[in-house]
């Protein structure tokens, strides 16, 4: 197993986790589910720049998806 790929997918990971804990306190759609996908999409990548290009891709829906959701 690769040390980037494993260091890349614990951190998308733990990012993950985290958005799931605070959008499961504060009752909120999407950070609770873009957490969900940064801790499960990394099951199913197996080379190392998919996993980047797909972390950041899922990070800039949570800013967005926040900040959408603030102004309803």
């Amino acid at each position: 197993m690769d040390t980037g790929w494993l260091m890349w997918s614990s951190l998308f990971s733990l990012i993950g986790f985290a958005s799931f804990v605070y959008g499961r306190r504060q009752r909120r759609g999407a950070p609770t589910l873009v957490g969900v996908a940064l801790m499960v999409y990394p099951y199913f990548v197996s080379r190392l720049a998919p996993l980047i290009g797909i972390g950041i891709v899922l990070i800039v829906a949570l800013v967005v998806g926040g900040r959408f959701e603030e102004s309803l």
